[in-house]
């Protein structure tokens, strides 16, 4: 095995080749996974776009009209780019703010502090990790020969 990632001694030497084996192929299954659950998510509001203008307003985003259609875009749209792994990078990292913007609506704006905004920040610290390390071999950007 010549990958650094794998040069320290797991606790059952025996395992370091499965380790090694499953590495990109979990992290393959992670992306896929985060995609296609922000795509559930995007869905009702790629159907509405500008159903939620009420709810960016009262966070303070305006115009409502804007943004309403940019968070849905950035849902359902990220969500499909990171599930294939195309400009994975940038969709990340756009879903990773809006992610941010959850936790603060639910810790601060609605007061519940980490309970309600647990969610949030595993999944900001999923697509942030996506927007750090761009996606794997088993991608649309990797069959392109680029790493956006």
């Amino acid at each position: 095995m010549n990958d650094p990632r794998f040069d320290v001694p797991s606790r059952i030497p025996a395992l370091n080749g499965l380790y090694a084996g499953l590495y990109t192929a979990s992290e393959t299954l992670l992306r896929v996974v985060c995609g296609l659950a922000l795509v559930t998510h995007g869905l009702p509001k790629i159907m509405n776009p500008f159903g939620a203008v009420g709810m960016v307003e009262g966070l303070g985003f305006y115009p409502g009209v804007f943004w309403s259609p940019l968070l849905a875009l950035t849902e359902f749209l990220g969500g499909l780019l990171i599930a294939i792994g195309f400009l994975t990078r940038p969709a990340a990292l756009a879903a990773t703010i809006v992610l941010l913007v959850t936790v603060w609506f639910h810790w601060i704006t609605q007061g519940q502090g980490y309970s309600g905004a647990e969610k949030s920040i595993l999944w900001a610290a999923i697509t942030l990790f996506f927007a750090i390390r761009g996606a794997n071999r088993h991608s649309v950007d990797a069959a392109l020969g680029r790493q956006f």
